[in-house]
């Protein structure tokens, strides 16, 4: 496909998909939640289907989406296609073990070859074991409450997953970090919209959480606010010189990539609030800048599309975790780019980048990964020749319209 134009007016970023999976979870664990505004992309598919292995019954009305029926035991032997999701996958394997039958979980591309072991490992003394295979990870056993160590740089979503599960058991539980949590506003996220629904858990600092036990989710109606992870794309464009806002955005969102508005005025960009939920975002001139991403991962694709229009070297440090996404998204970013024309250096777990020239242009790949295809996208503002991607449905995942979104106004 080529890219041949750039975005231009007000655009809407779709609903959060990390907000939309834990209030969909949430909504059916109380039987008769209401989700408004649900993101509706793959992703958030895949938990609905998987949900409804659990025999959650929901009905959906536009964007809302309200249960009727909570979940209970899967039949034994049944199989939850995540596909590519692993919020699905590391969400939901802690909630199935709640009933104690032998279930088993596969997915699509990349998704069985993510890191299952902080679940081998911490749930293997609590009642289950999970047992990864070629292409499938088998859940045995009932999970049992008491003490759950993990590790906090990984992935936050395995604190998650049991933070949905473990109120839900007879007795007490602790979660205790054995190193630092990293991406901690994504469990902020969770303990939110556990809140929400009624279930109390005592946050002691990120380092561990106490979860009294014999808690019932409450029914409630939960909106989901606009995506800031799928906003920065915008935002940055606003940087690179179109005339773009972002509208439904929360100003104190407790999603982590509202940071990148700070990152944008570092940067030297202007960040203006034209309304309580609408932002735009305009530059003279952008300057480099070294950003340590361990708490925003997701923010790296837009963010090294930006830094190559910044003046001098940025580095982007702290970045390890890209490399078990979708895509070896780090080695990707920096691979796609340099296709372009920039002058970017990868390293274990950081980019650094020599900004301030125009990108020539070219043929790019996405990877199968929806922020590659979009950061792609975002660097063809800077570019002098075309710009083409292959595989550009594959921002289904998070934002099915962001091709439409975004060639709006031809260069």
């Amino acid at each position: 496909m080529r890219i041949d134009k750039r975005p231009f007016g007000r655009v809407c970023p779709p609903p959060s998909k990390s907000v939309s999976h834990r209030a969909l979870i949430c909504a059916a664990l109380s039987g008769g939640g209401t989700v408004r505004f649900a993101a509706d992309n793959t992703d958030t598919r895949m938990t609905l289907r998987c949900l409804a292995h659990l025999s959650a019954g929901y009905q959906r009305e536009g964007n809302d989406i309200s249960f009727f029926k909570g979940l209970s035991a899967p039949a034994a032997g049944t199989v939850f296609d995540c596909g590519e999701s692993g919020s699905t996958l590391r969400f939901l394997i802690p909630l199935a073990a709640v009933f104690g039958v032998p279930v088993r979980f596969t997915g699509t591309g990349r998704l069985m070859e993510r890191p299952l072991a902080p679940y081998v490992d911490c749930l293997a003394g609590r009642g289950m074991a999970l047992r990864q295979e070629a292409g499938f990870a088998a859940l045995t056993g009932r999970l049992t409450p008491g003490l759950f160590r993990l590790a906090g740089d990984v992935s936050s979503q395995f604190v998650t997953g049991l933070l949905f599960a473990l109120p839900l058991l007879e007795g007490d539980s602790v979660i205790e970090m054995t190193t630092p949590l990293e991406s901690r506003a994504y469990v902020a996220l969770t303990l939110e919209a556990l809140t929400a629904f009624g279930v109390s858990v005592e946050n002691r600092a990120f380092g561990s959480f106490y979860i009294p036990g014999g808690q019932r989710y409450a029914p409630c109606e939960y909106i989901v606010e606009a995506d800031y992870s799928a906003a920065a794309f915008f935002l940055a464009a606003g940087a690179l010189g179109c005339d773009v806002a972002c509208a439904g955005l929360k100003p104190d969102s407790t999603q982590g990539d509202r940071a990148f508005l700070e990152i944008l005025k570092s940067c030297g960009a202007s960040v203006d609030w034209l309304a309580p939920d609408t932002v735009k975002v305009t530059a003279e001139r952008l300057r480099a800048v070294t950003v340590d991403v361990s708490e925003i991962p997701d923010l790296v694709p837009p963010l090294a599309a930006l830094l190559c229009a910044g003046e001098g070297k940025s580095r982007i440090e702290n970045a390890a975790r890209l490399r078990i996404k979708e895509s070896d998204r780090l080695q990707a970013v920096a691979r796609e780019l340099n296709r372009l024309g920039a002058k970017i250096t990868e390293g274990a777990d950081f980019l650094e980048i020599e900004g301030g020239a125009a990108l020539k242009g070219g043929d790019c790949h996405a990877h199968n990964d929806h922020r590659i295809a979009m950061m792609v996208a975002l660097a063809s503002l800077l570019t002098t020749e075309p710009v083409t991607i292959d595989e550009p449905d594959c921002v289904q995942k998070s934002y099915p319209d962001f091709w439409k979104d975004f060639l709006t106004q031809r260069k």
